[in-house]
């Protein structure tokens, strides 16, 4: 008897472990009791995919769907997939804001400033500390999107500082910097002449048209009309942006070097190198069919503008290629990158689930998540380089098999070093032409600080300044003659004055002198 009563109890004993362990193991199943813990298996783990509404505010972003092997990447990783809605103008956001109609997330540039409001959106800083501790982010990045309440809503991509760009040699910068492409088998036609100088470039510019007088000797991209030649004439920023001098700030168009600048534009205009519809063109494609058709000798857009115009003569069946001037032609050649970032991603109180939201960019800024926005699909896109780049098995200037993909443009949160790394092609004009703006680039992002509330009264005269200089810089560049063109710029400052320049300049003054400190050791 009491050897079948031990046998019973070895046996209920059995059972009733068997039984622990059957619902432990039910506990621990995926089926609907997700695991927060950190450092536990990615979302799509679960095999629920949460779907997040997304608005890009950004009429011309390329890529409009959540489809190609980055996008279905990061969904593999992070359990999210996105329902992409990409702007029609600038105004739809204003309008959404207005209504209260908001997607789970934003992303934008023109808007970071409004969106920068608790009542529109979630603090970063309180979902991290909520959701995601582990998620770091740089003192410096913090400070510089710490809005006057002490929460920041956003960190924008494609930033750097001076430091982490110098310790990264294969990080050369991005394709929004300018450049000018000419057509090789002209200039070669021309005996080669060089140019290394302002002067140099306006030489051949007349002897094209002299020699080939129905071609166009130079047409701009709608969007890039002043850059290249700003940076020549050693400008400071652009037209509606702030310079600095010996600690005190001014806005652009007061420089010392911006009279000589209009000058030289207004030149090209008058000697017949530029047309004067294309300060007109509301198309960004007008120029490049141009180029692409054989009707222009130099194409002025960004440093990318030689590799892509050359893939897209070639897949036409044309013949001809393009080269990249020098990103320097002029001993007064100067970059000043004052820029914060490009845009940044905001989760917004309309948001369906911020805890996965904050960790879905916490994964994108993970150095796996950078990598994977920015080049691809490793192994199937590129292959890391021990020297520290990426080799790339496609050509980053072909638009059609980059946006198909998906590489780059989901950078909803990204940094400059990566994004510069994706320029690094050893051998591409791209790349050449960006290490020399690299070696002339000065870096004063506290500039970039200067940044003006909505509905403030500064805002106002900035906006009010800004659409003025746009209308009066045509009549400038236009001008029948040089002096007609001076008269014109004066009159240009005189106007911005008379809308408060002066008062706009003693607040930013106020603003740079509180902030600049943020980039001291």
């Amino acid at each position: 008897m009491k050897r079948n009563k031990g046998k019973k109890a070895l046996l209920l004993s059995l059972i009733l472990m068997m039984t622990i362990a059957l619902m432990s193991a039910c506990g621990n199943s995926n089926d609907g009791q997700v695991n927060n813990s950190v450092g536990s298996e990615p979302p799509a783990k679960s095999n629920e995919v949460k779907e997040l509404s997304l608005f890009i505010d950004a009429s011309w972003y390329p890529v409009k769907e959540w489809k190609g092997s980055v996008a279905e990447k990061i969904t593999e990783k992070t359990g999210i997939k996105l329902k992409v809605t990409v702007a029609t103008d600038d105004k739809q956001l204003p309008l959404m804001i207005a209504s209260g109609d908001l997607p789970d997330l934003v992303f934008t540039n023109a808007n970071i400033e409004r969106m920068s409001d608790s009542k529109l959106s979630y603090p970063w800083n309180e979902l991290i500390e909520k959701y995601a501790p582990d998620f770091k982010i740089d003192p410096i990045r913090i400070a510089i999107h710490t809005m006057d309440d002490g929460n920041f809503y956003t960190v924008r991509n494609s930033f750097a500082t001076q430091e982490e760009m110098a310790q990264n040699k294969y990080s050369v910068g991005s394709d929004g910097n300018p450049g000018i492409a000419v057509r090789e088998d002209i200039l070669q036609e021309l005996g080669n002449p060089p140019i290394d100088t302002i002067d140099d470039f306006m030489k051949v510019l007349g002897m094209v048209k002299e020699k080939y007088p129905d071609m166009i000797p130079l047409i701009m991209d709608k969007d890039w009309i002043e850059q290249y030649f700003l940076t020549q004439f050693g400008v400071e920023g652009l037209l509606d942006g702030w310079y600095e001098r010996d600690g005190k700030v001014d806005y652009a168009i007061r420089q010392p070097e911006m009279l000589d600048f209009f000058k030289f534009m207004n030149r090209l205009y008058r000697e017949g190198d530029i047309l004067a519809e294309n300060f007109a063109y509301t198309n960004d494609q007008i120029d490049d069919q141009y180029a692409t058709s054989g009707k222009a000798f130099a194409h002025m857009h960004t440093v990318s503008i030689a590799d892509s115009d050359n893939i897209k003569v070639k897949n036409a069946g044309g013949s001809y290629t393009f080269q990249m001037l020098p990103s320097s032609i002029s001993k007064d050649a100067k970059a000043v990158s004052s820029g914060l970032g490009f845009a940044g991603t905001f989760i917004t109180k309309k948001n369906k689930d911020p805890e996965a939201s904050i960790k879905f960019l916490q994964y994108l800024a993970s150095d796996e998540g950078k990598k994977l926005t920015m080049f691809g699909v490793e192994g199937e896109h590129w292959t890391w380089n021990d020297e520290g780049y990426p080799n790339l098995k496609y050509d980053p200037s072909d638009a059609d098999f980059v946006n198909s993909n998906g590489i780059k443009w989901w950078y909803l949160y990204n940094d400059g070093v990566t994004e510069g790394m994706l320029s690094y092609v050893p051998g591409a004009q791209k790349t050449k032409a960006l290490m020399e703006r690299k070696a002339f680039t000065v870096y004063k992002p506290e500039l970039g600080l200067i940044q003006l509330q909505p509905d403030s009264d500064e805002k106002t005269i900035k906006t009010k300044i800004d659409e003025m200089i746009k209308n009066e810089k045509v009549k400038i560049y236009l001008a029948k003659s040089e002096e007609e063109a001076v008269a014109n710029y004066e009159s240009m400052v005189k106007n911005a004055e008379k809308i408060g320049l002066d008062r706009l300049v003693d607040w930013a003054n106020q603003t740079y002198q509180k902030k600049k400190d943020l980039f001291k050791k």
